[in-house]
C-alpha cells in the first residue's frame, strides 16, 4: 500500500489556474484562423512539437491529458496521431472533421466525447458562440508525433514554419536552423493520402457520446450503504464499475478507460485502492479526495481541476457543498480495473445483504454459494 504526505498530493493537484497555453505547439500556429489556438499540456510527457510548451505533471502514466482552448471560428487544422485521441467537451460547441480532406462532420456539445480512430485526418472549428474548452486524452506515453495534412504544411512554409524529422517546430523567423528537406517531415504523397483508411459517418458516430447518452448507474459495492450510490456512466473501455448491467459504448483499445462519475450532494465513495494510475478530471460541482489509509491527506476539485492519483494509494471520494458533482475518471491500461475496497466496506455492505461475486460484480449475497474450491 502506497501512502503520499499532503505536500506530494498537493503536487498532483493540477488547478484550472495552474494551466499554462502554449499558442506556437504546432506548425499551423500562424495561419490566419488558426493563430489564436492555445494548447495545453496537463499530465504525461505531453503532445506537442514546441520546446515552449509547459507541462504540468510531465510524469508518464500510460496516456496524456491536454487541452485546447480556442475563441469562436478559430480551426486546429487536419492532422494524423498514432495512438488514441479523445475529445472531451468542457465547454462551447465544436465541429469535429474527419477524411483526407475534412469531409465528413460532427458537432460536440457540452458533456459529449468524441474517439477519433488513428491514421486519419481530423481537425476541429470552435463554432459555438463564445470561447470553448476542450480536454484531451491520448493513448501512450510517447504518441510519435503528428502528420499535418499536406496543405497545412505547405502554406506553413510560407510563414517560415517547419517541422523536423524528430517532429520539433522550426520557425525561421526567431533564427532557427532550417534542416534539408531530408531532415524534415515532407507533406503525405498523394498515393499514401489515397491509400488512407476511410472512416464512415456511421463508424465515427458510433464512437460519440453524447451527454444525453451516458448510462448512469450505481457503480460500486457500497452503493446501499450510507452515502452510498455514486453512479458510472462507461464510456471507453473496461474502468471501475462494479456494476454488471453496464455496457460500455467504446470497446476498442484505446490504452486507457474513460468514465463519467456522478455524485449527489452527501454521497460519498468509500475507501478503496487500485492498482493504476488514476487521474480524475473535475466537471461540475466540488469533490473531496481523502487519500491513504486514515484519509489524512485531503484535496478538494472545483470545475476543470485535475489530479492524479498514484497507484496503490487508498483513495475515497465525497461531495462538497449542495451540487451535484460530475468528474471524468481516466485509468491506464486496456485491462478491467478492480477497486479493492477497504475490509471493513466489503463487510458493511454483506450485512446490508450484497457482496462481490467471483467476477467481481455486486450481487445480493443470498444468491452467492460458499465455494472454496482452489483453482
Amino acid at each position: 500500500m502506497t501512502k503520499v504526505s499532503q505536500h506530494e498530493a498537493n503536487n498532483r493537484h493540477i488547478t484550472s489556474d495552474d494551466y499554462v497555453s502554449c499558442t506556437v505547439a504546432f506548425i499551423d500556429c500562424k495561419k490566419p484562423g488558426s493563430h489564436l489556438k492555445e494548447n495545453y499540456s496537463i499530465i504525461g510527457p505531453g503532445v506537442t512539437s514546441s520546446d515552449e510548451q509547459v507541462v504540468n505533471l510531465p510524469e508518464p502514466h500510460g496516456f496524456n491529458i491536454g487541452a485546447a482552448a480556442m475563441p469562436n471560428g478559430i480551426t486546429n487544422n487536419l492532422h494524423i496521431h498514432f495512438t488514441a485521441e479523445v475529445f472531451v467537451v468542457q465547454k462551447g460547441e465544436w465541429t469535429f472533421r474527419w477524411g483526407s480532406n475534412g469531409e465528413n462532420e460532427v458537432v460536440g456539445r457540452a458533456g459529449d466525447i468524441v474517439s477519433v480512430p488513428t491514421w486519419v485526418f481530423r481537425g476541429f472549428t470552435n463554432t459555438g458562440p463564445d470561447d470553448g474548452w476542450l480536454f484531451t486524452v491520448l493513448g501512450g506515453d510517447n504518441t510519435g508525433g503528428v502528420i499535418f495534412h499536406p496543405e497545412i504544411i505547405r502554406e506553413a512554409a510560407d510563414y517560415g514554419l517547419y517541422i523536423s524529422s524528430d517532429n520539433t517546430l522550426i520557425d525561421a523567423s526567431r533564427g532557427d536552423t532550417v534542416p534539408d528537406e531530408s531532415g524534415r517531415i515532407p507533406p503525405m504523397p498523394d498515393a499514401e493520402m489515397a491509400d488512407l483508411r476511410t472512416v464512415s459517418r456511421d463508424e465515427m458516430m458510433s464512437r460519440v457520446v453524447t451527454e444525453g447518452a451516458r448510462d448512469f448507474r450505481p457503480a460500486f459495492i457500497d452503493a446501499h450503504l450510507p452515502g452510498g450510490g455514486a453512479q458510472i456512466a462507461p464510456v471507453i473501455g473496461f474502468g471501475l464499475t462494479q456494476n454488471r448491467n453496464h455496457s460500455t459504448p467504446i470497446t476498442n483499445p484505446h490504452g486507457f478507460s474513460i468514465e463519467w462519475l456522478r455524485m449527489e450532494a452527501g454521497q460519498k465513495v468509500s475507501p478503496f485502492t487500485l492498482d493504476d494510475k488514476m487521474v480524475v478530471i473535475a466537471r461540475s460541482g466540488k469533490l473531496r479526495l481523502l487519500l491513504n489509509d486514515g484519509a489524512d491527506v485531503t484535496i478538494d476539485l472545483e470545475a476543470r481541476d485535475t489530479y492524479s492519483i498514484p497507484a496503490g494509494v487508498v483513495r475515497s471520494i465525497e461531495t462538497l457543498g449542495d451540487e451535484t458533482a460530475e468528474a471524468l475518471v481516466v485509468v491506464a491500461g486496456d485491462h478491467r480495473k478492480r477497486p479493492a475496497f477497504a475490509a471493513e466496506v466489503i463487510s458493511a455492505a454483506r450485512d446490508a445483504g450484497h457482496a462481490l461475486d467471483a467476477g467481481g460484480y455486486v450481487a445480493k449475497a443470498a444468491l452467492l454459494p460458499d465455494y472454496k474450491r482452489a483453482g
